[in-house]
């Protein structure tokens, strides 16, 4: 049987590798997605459609390549699981992107029903926009 832990910690290293629909996949389908501050992409997102729109789809266009995590810490409780890792990637214009997450995530019947990134919003802003 899959955890909730071991299921977040595949999507991330799924992504780390370019590949985004294990997440996809694991997202329920009125999951709410939150990143943290006022960046471009800050903001809750709500429903599968909105996440890949308003904020995948617009990482996706200020990245030179895919995310790479390396994960931290796993923190298990419940339905809740919480991520602690560090990720580098090359944004379009050639700088680097390189932050700290704390990622929240709460299951429901085997899928992520809500997320909440904490990041450096300010790297966000000065590295990708």
């Amino acid at each position: 049987m899959t955890t909730n832990r071991d299921l977040l910690r595949h999507v991330y290293a799924q992504v780390s590798r370019g590949d985004a629909q294990p997440l996809l996949d694991a997202l329920a389908d009125d999951v709410e997605w939150t990143i943290i501050g006022t960046t471009p992409l800050s903001g809750t997102f709500v429903g599968k459609q909105q996440v890949i729109d308003g904020l995948l789809k617009p990482l996706s266009s200020r990245l030179a390549g895919p995310i790479r995590f390396t994960f931290d810490r796993f923190i298990a409780e419940g339905d809740d699981v919480v991520m602690l890792a560090r990720a580098e990637a090359t944004s379009v214009t050639g700088k680097p992107y390189n932050n700290t997450y704390c990622i929240v995530a709460t299951f429901a019947d085997g899928r992520i029903r809500r997320m909440t990134d904490y990041v450096d919003t300010e790297l966000v802003t000065s590295a990708l926009f």
